[in-house]
């Protein structure tokens, strides 16, 4: 079972906006950072790349609606880890 993360504040101290991500895409994102590819996620899920897009972009577009926009498998990275939604243990 995946914990929610707490809040995240900035340098300021002020609450960092953080998309709210379903378990799902937690679940997605997580496994694609970790994988050398979508295809091999798919795989390992057992759903379509396809599927595994779809959730991608859902994310992406989760981030942009926050003011945080990412455009590439890196930039997610980024944001994942600095919403602590992984650890750098875990990759």
């Amino acid at each position: 079972m995946t914990s929610v993360p707490g809040p995240i504040f900035d340098a300021g101290g002020e609450p960092k906006r953080q998309p709210t991500l379903t378990p799902r895409e937690l679940e997605i994102l997580r496994l694609w950072l970790r994988r050398e590819s979508k295809a091999a996620t798919a795989a390992d899920l057992g759903i379509s790349l396809g599927t595994i897009n779809t959730h991608l972009i859902r994310i992406r577009a989760k981030y942009a609606a926050v003011g945080r926009p990412v455009t590439d498998k890196s930039g997610l990275l980024i944001r994942a880890l600095q919403d602590e939604l992984v650890s750098l243990a875990e990759l």
